[in-house]
């Protein structure tokens, strides 16, 4: 353990290989201290938190003051996931055939069924501490390993697969069985997380699948699971906040239960979280600290966030059903008439020529890099969607066969191609998992930055088969290469998405080493903060659906990924005038600002729904505008501590009970607090503040927290509230560049706050400037570092 970071392991599974932990792993802290516990059994004690262990295999981590946290009961081993034998797994390539049997039993101590009967584990094989000491038996299992703070480089990352013994029939020896392991936390813990949740943030009572899924259509708060699953839990509770993961990328299934507080004398009723996995290592990594050293630490371990280029922080427009080069230029030509600020425009599959990656139609797209050209002078950015499937028997099919020993597309036990459906026809999937295919799928993008494209959407990457083997993804049985330890769909679906995102990425830097590239991917998993952010995927046009857009963003930004945003006024509907704007005033002061809709869906355009929805658009995109250099600090501070753009209202005060269930607010960095509206027809609304003095941006009013108050809310705009004394960077309305604004702190006390400056299309880290904020006699004025004050600073609040 080091710093507030807890490893333990079971059945010899080791912190690394791993796709999420980055390089080896963090180094243990060698001034923990292991010793004796009550019961016979064992504890290690470090600065920041204590872990102890029954002679049963249970396992408590504690605060330093002793007060439970998280105990983990000894885990339950059961039937080993069965394998599809050599002809099954064959057949199995292109029908949905159920799996065969396969070897009943295990050779661990302690097996039992998923219901928990049988005759329970015992104690931990190893657990390392400090010193070195171990408790209990002689097979590898570790606790005791630490997380340093802080970005790591982008695009290094974990390579490999999950950590295995070897491989045999059952798959790799030692991790082919099916296990589950039973947690509880405090009666007031609250659960976040687990990836992408439309029912989040707050994960309530009930089961949640760890499958990453296409929902075949819209989705709202009741459809889980979802394109991009983890298993992150981020527990906040009034005695710490933890994060938990589980280092295991097989289908899974979490179910949480919250707990209840004994009435005056009565007992507490802990809460409840449990996992069952169908095969894989049992490893997992708990953080423990404040939600913002939590996930400074979670960044340390997985990677830090990259930072998208400066443009992709403004507002985008996006459809399937463009159409032409034509069309764009009309689309583009209506923004610039009407003065509405535009960054980016995404081609969706209809620019592809019958449907296939990496191809242009060019009877509708004639010239796309001279459309790119054009479109580039006026500030306007092109993004190119980009599937994986591969139309069988294509160009690029072809030249795929040549990748390395096998070629480059996955395949079943018996070496035959994998074949699906998806939009261009029959299709092959490439490996992902295969450091050759990666190289070679990389070097692709050449292709796509020559027609133009200046950054790159992954869609349909779960992966997707519309002719389902089951699922509406690849069999089971398929094989991957896993980094060189071999393995099937089961444990490499979920890291299908990671590793396209990781040779998209690593392809543009080596194509293009000087600029930053700009990716989002619609599925991933742990740690792919470090190649890109994601998008809600086909969130649907409703109410229930604008709401899930918030619930993703928070849940996402707590599982460490910090860039991601909603298919504005939804995917597949034509929202009305009222939710339109509504969607527009939310996603403004979200990372990924962009409307998107399909093909029969209604127009996106602020034009198409009529002079008084445009002026409001207008409104609401100038303010965009005006904040997009905050958002670049965001960006920057993001990939340095890890903490996201996107902020739950009690990421300061996790103690205070009342935020931690408020779900429908939510701040922007440490300077504002958004509320938008999320219900038809309202015109006001409550919003909760956390400590501290609160400026309403629109009317200047000042309001005092913690407290709820009732605000204005009428279509045109949303309260928006900034804290006082904060400072923050904004566009000047003069002359376009930045310039600095303070809120007035409240008399006595002092404010301040960070602004990195972007270095331009590279990788440099920022310059970093800190200012502080005070009242002088009647004026508030603003110092930097060395204590000089600093001029030009706009002051509002006074």
């Amino acid at each position: 353990m080091a710093g507030g970071v807890v490893f333990w392991a079971w059945d010899g599974a080791g912190a690394t290989p791993s796709y999420a932990v980055v390089g080896s792993g963090p180094e243990p802290d060698l001034r923990a201290v292991l010793e004796p516990d009550t019961g016979g059994g064992w504890r290690v004690v470090s600065e920041r938190v204590t872990v102890a262990v029954s002679r049963y295999g249970a396992l408590e981590v504690r605060t330093p003051g002793g007060t439970m946290l998280r105990r983990e009961s000894p885990p339950r081993w059961w039937e080993p996931a069965p394998v599809p034998r050599a002809r099954e797994a064959a057949d199995d390539a292109r029908s949905a055939g159920s799996r065969p049997a396969g070897v009943a039993g295990s050779d661990r101590p302690g097996t039992g069924g998923p219901d928990g009967t049988g005759t329970g584990s015992v104690g931990p094989e190893a657990l390392s501490g400090a010193a070195g000491a171990a408790t209990r038996g002689t097979r590898a299992g570790s606790a005791g390993a630490g997380a340093g703070s802080g970005g790591a480089a982008s695009g290094s990352g974990g390579t490999g697969a999950a950590a295995g013994l070897g491989v045999g029939p059952m798959g790799p020896v030692g991790f082919g069985g099916r296990w589950g392991v039973r947690s509880e936390v405090p009666a007031d813990a609250r659960f976040f997380g687990l990836g992408g949740r439309a029912a989040g943030p707050r994960l309530r009572d009930g089961a949640y699948r760890l499958w990453n899924t296409d929902p075949k259509g819209g989705f709202g708060p009741g459809v889980d699971p979802l394109y991009l699953t983890m298993p992150v839990q981020m527990v906040v509770a009034d005695a710490g906040t933890h994060l938990v993961f589980h280092d295991n990328s097989w289908d899974g299934r979490v179910v949480l239960r919250e707990g209840e507080e004994g009435v005056g004398s009565g007992p507490d009723r802990p809460g409840a979280s449990d996992l069952r996995m169908e095969g894989g290592p049992l490893r997992c990594w708990v953080l423990v600290g404040t939600p913002a050293r939590v996930l400074q630490g979670w960044s340390g371990l997985t990677g830090g966030a990259a930072v998208p280029p400066e443009w992709a922080l403004g507002y985008q427009h996006a459809r399937w059903g463009f159409g032409s080069a034509a069309e764009v230029r009309r689309v583009v030509a209506g923004y610039a008439a009407r003065g509405l600020a535009l960054s980016a425009v995404h081609l969706d599959i209809d620019h592809y020529d019958g449907h296939r990656v990496f191809t242009v139609d060019e009877e509708r797209f004639p010239d796309l890099p001279g459309l790119a050209r054009e479109l580039r002078e006026q500030g306007v950015r092109l993004v190119s969607i980009v599937d994986p499937a591969v139309k069988a028997g294509d160009a690029l099919h072809a030249a795929g066969l040549t990748v390395g020993s096998g070629g480059a597309f996955v395949r079943d036990a018996r070496g035959r191609e994998v074949r699906g459906e998806v939009w261009p026809g029959e299709c092959v999937y490439p490996d992902f998992t295969d450091p050759e295919v990666r190289e070679w799928w990389g070097g692709l993008y050449e292709e796509r930055l020559g027609q133009g494209f200046s950054g790159f959407w992954h869609d349909m990457n779960e992966p997707v088969s519309f002719a389902a083997f089951g699922d509406t993804t690849l069999p089971r049985s398929a094989r991957h290469a896993m980094d060189g330890a071999g393995g099937d769909h089961r444990e490499g679906h979920n890291v299908y998405a990671l590793g396209m995102a990781r040779a998209g990425w690593e392809g543009l830097v080596r194509l293009r080493p000087t600029e930053r590239p700009f990716l989002f991917s619609r599925s991933g998993w742990a740690g792919m903060q470090r190649y890109g952010g994601t998008w809600s995927g086909d969130v649907e046009t409703s109410w229930e659906g604008l709401r899930a857009s918030l619930a993703l963003v928070i849940g996402l930004g707590l599982c460490g990924v910090p860039y991601s945003g909603p298919d504005v006024g939804g995917f597949g509907g034509s929202p009305s005038p009222e939710l339109y704007v509504r969607w527009l005033q939310l996603g403004a002061y979200l990372p990924l600002f962009r409307t998107h809709s399909a093909i029969w869906a209604g127009r996106r355009e602020p034009w198409e729904f009529g002079p008084a929805v445009e002026e409001q658009a207008r409104a609401v995109m100038a303010e965009r505008e005006r904040l997009r250099p905050y958002f670049v600090t965001l960006a920057h501070m993001a990939r340095r501590t890890g903490a996201p753009y996107v902020r739950p209202v009690w990421w300061g005060a996790p103690e205070d009970r009342r935020l931690r269930d408020c779900e429908d607010a939510f701040l922007l960095g440490d300077a504002l607090l958004v509320a938008p509206v999320l219900e038809r027809g309202a015109d006001r609304r409550a919003v909760r503040l956390p400590r501290g003095r609160w400026y309403d941006t629109a009317t200047g009013a000042a309001y005092e927290g913690p407290g709820q108050i009732l605000l204005d809310a009428p279509q045109g705009r949303i309260p928006v509230l900034a804290r006082a004394g904060a400072l923050l960077p904004v566009r000047s309305a003069t002359g376009g560049g930045v310039e600095l604004e303070v809120w007035a702190p409240a008399r006595g006390r002092t404010g301040g706050g960070v602004v990195v400056r972007d270095p331009g299309p590279g990788f440099g880290a920022g310059r970093v400037e800190r200012y502080t904020s005070r009242w002088a006699g009647d004026a508030v004025v603003v110092e930097d570092e060395a204590g000089a004050p600093v001029a030009g600073v706009v002051v509002r609040g006074l």
